[in-house]
Order: C-alpha cells, then structure tokens, then sequence
C-alpha cells in the first residue's frame, strides 16, 4: 500500500462527556484504542492532525501507526463519530490488529474507464452504482486500499455482480462468503429512452 498513515496521540485519564468537551476545547479530539492483548486506552489526537488525515480515501482502510507517548500501535479506525450538522470529527475508535489474526473493513470500490463503457458510449445507456463500498476478510497485511472494477466492456442491462470483482491475493468479500452475490454496478438504459421504447412497443401491439 502506497500511503502511510502515523497520528500522535496523548494518553488521557479523564472520561465522560464534560472531560471530552473540554478536550475538544483544547483542540484536541478524544479516541479509544481497544483491542487484542491489551487493555483499552484512552488518547486524545490534535484535531488539525486528525482531520488532515482523514481528507484522504485510503486513511479507513489502512494500517494505522499510532505513537502514544512513544510507543507505536497497528490499529485501523473502526468508528467516528461526527457533528451531526457541522461534519467535524468528535469522537475516533482505534481497534489494534496483528499480523496473525483476520479484520474486517469497508473498502471502497473505484469504477475505471466508465467513459469508455461499451453500454455507455455504444449503446446510449447510463450507469447505475448500487455499492460504493464492500466489506472484505483479510490478514492486516493483505488489506487493500480499495478495489477496482472495470466498466470498459460491461455492455447495456449487464450486472456487474461481487462474484465479478478481482479480489487480491488473500483477500475475500464477506458477503461472499455468505451467499450474497449482490450487484455493484449495473449499464440501464436511460429512464426517457426506456419510456420511449416501451410506448414504441405497445403502438406496435395496438397495430
């Protein structure tokens, strides 16, 4: 993976809602980091930081470095919570990870060459997305940034399905592995060309 994620975070003793507004006050973000072996700890990480880090795609689903006090932890965010109306982060939930044990992540699915999709640019339909993220079962290690489909050849009422995603080596699609192929993206025709068709083909009947 090409980036490289390292937030600096401070260990913090006070809990509850008053103790975090006062941190957030001080510019700083409250977080957990929870987890395998250890106990759960709670950090604190410099908002400018955080939310720099987070303007990037591949900072959820990435190995993180977290350097609390000098010492360095493999974490992946797991949750974040938000200012319902502003947008700005409140509240960040780390979980660790080792390279032995298997995590789970929404990744995002990147659509290529959708202006060169043969039912786009042949066949006068438009392009319909249904998942913009999947959720995939990997070591840490093997985590992709993000998956890749390719509209190139798919051609109009064609269904690109998760069964149809090239997965990396040790990758694998949860929903998969539950029996549910579901569709990703799909090539439609568009609702007015749809419409005239239709009204077409019942004239045709009429006569």
């Amino acid at each position: 993976m090409s980036n490289e994620f390292t937030l600096n975070a401070e260990a913090r003793a006070d809990a509850g809602k008053g103790a975090s507004r006062r941190l957030r006050h001080t510019a700083r973000i409250p977080g957990i980091i929870y987890g395998g072996s250890k106990e759960p700890a709670m950090i604190s990480i410099e908002t400018r930081e955080l939310v720099k880090a987070l303007e990037n795609e591949a900072f959820y689903s990435h190995i993180l470095t977290i350097n609390v006090g000098g010492k360095k932890e493999q974490a992946v965010i797991r949750d974040l919570q938000r200012h319902p109306a502003k947008g700005y982060p409140m509240h960040a939930d780390f979980l660790r990870v080792d390279k032995t044990h298997k995590i789970t992540m929404m990744v995002p699915v990147h659509f290529l060459n959708e202006d060169k999709c043969t039912g786009v640019k042949n066949e006068g339909g438009e392009i319909q997305h249904n998942l913009a993220e999947v959720e995939v079962s990997c070591l840490p290690q093997n985590l992709p940034e993000f998956l890749e489909v390719d509209m190139t050849d798919v051609t109009l009422n064609q269904v690109v399905h998760l069964s149809d995603i090239k997965l990396p080596k040790g990758v694998e699609l949860v929903q998969l592995a539950h029996q549910h192929d579901l569709p990703v993206v799909a090539v439609h025709a568009k609702k007015g060309a749809a419409a005239d068709e239709a009204a077409a083909g019942e004239g045709e009947a009429e006569a």
